[in-house]
């Protein structure tokens, strides 16, 4: 009998804690929802494959967006307090540089590369040109450190920023913190940078049969599929690898490429091969921006690869294209452009 009085009493007790544990679980629920924070899902457009950065780490919510656009744009993240993120990526040019080789950075000084487009960056493997960094925050961490690029600290910047009472309030909202840790500060901005997701060109509407290309277009994209698709395939518009396209050493800039990374003689020359979405309005071209036009870049293919031992095979010959099959690949590659993309009011500057 007493037995069984104590596994009633024990069968009680243990009701009695999952009661008390439930409560407690909603309560923490309702407490999240009370903070003010907006969870966002990740944008992952029909036919793309499965992001490879999926905000595990750093819950994607509308304030951390927000504030991640706030530090994006302001140019108290630089030394002299000319420079921000937007300043070298802007959103007209698919957040590249629009028409400069080489990227400004403070006391009016140039970097040595063109600074790439920041889109579809969820997609992927590597960042900057040479694949330095393979996380969101270490590759905006060094522009902002670096002296030629933005040439500050966190220290200061947190200096800056600290009274401001928007960045108090959503870095409050966010991480729970007025307390700007340089984590917070790169989180948020990876929150940005992370949803720029472009897919809505002419050709993602033909894709889907909402629109017909022209003659011209469709020819540009048989050619493209044909003598591009190896290296820049679809629908990211790129393969994520580093190669050697043959462009003629510029000796005054000597940039080796993933060398610099890898130590490795065969990495020598070789660079991020970078996405074509939005090409069309993203010049300049290259790693160092010297090409203005698609026309120059496809010449480059052309007539000027320029041999050497870490050379891409697929380019020992060039690219034979005619005039005619040049200018259709042309206006294929125009066909890339995202005009909702680069006019969305979600990533424009206040």
């Amino acid at each position: 009998m007493k037995t069984v009085r104590k596994s009633i009493l024990t069968i009680s007790t243990l009701f009695t804690f999952l009661i008390l544990l439930t409560y407690c679980i909603v309560s923490c629920k309702k407490e999240i929802t009370i903070s003010g924070i907006e969870l966002l899902a990740q944008e992952i457009p029909a036919g793309f494959p499965q992001p490879v950065y999926t905000f595990q780490d750093n819950p994607l919510s509308k304030e951390g967006f927000e504030l991640g656009k706030k530090l994006f744009y302001d140019k108290k993240l630089s030394a002299d307090n000319s420079i921000s993120c937007g300043s070298c990526h802007e959103q007209k040019a698919g957040f590249g540089t629009f028409e400069h080789d080489l990227s400004h950075g403070i006391n009016n000084s140039h970097t040595e590369r063109n600074a790439p487009v920041l889109f579809n960056l969820a997609w992927s493997t590597s960042f900057h040109w040479d694949g330095e960094f393979t996380s969101f925050k270490e590759a905006a961490k060094q522009p902002i450190l670096g002296h030629i690029e933005m040439g500050e600290t966190f220290e200061n910047i947190n200096n800056k920023i600290k009274n401001d009472a928007e960045y108090k309030k959503l870095f409050k909202a966010v991480f729970n913190s007025e307390i700007m840790h340089p984590e917070y500060i790169l989180k948020a901005l990876a929150q940005f940078t992370g949803s720029l997701v472009s897919a809505n060109s002419k050709y993602d509407k033909y894709k889907k049969g909402t629109v017909s290309f022209t003659t011209q277009e469709e020819n540009g994209y048989q050619i493209f599929k044909a003598k591009c698709a190896t290296c820049h395939p679809e629908p990211l518009f790129t393969d994520y690898s580093f190669r050697n396209i043959g462009l003629p050493v510029d000796h005054h800039l000597d940039d080796i490429g993933r060398m610099k990374v890898t130590g490795k003689t065969e990495d020598r020359l070789k660079f991020k091969v970078p996405t074509l979405r939005n090409t069309y309005i993203s010049s300049n071209y290259m790693h160092d921006g010297r090409f203005g036009t698609l026309q120059q870049c496809i010449n480059h293919y052309r007539t000027n690869v320029q041999a050497s031992p870490s050379l891409d095979p697929l380019l020992t010959n060039g690219i034979t294209l005619t005039n005619a099959q040049s200018d259709d690949l042309i206006l294929f590659l125009r066909a890339l452009t995202d005009s909702s993309f680069i006019q969305d009011p979600r990533f424009k500057t206040q």
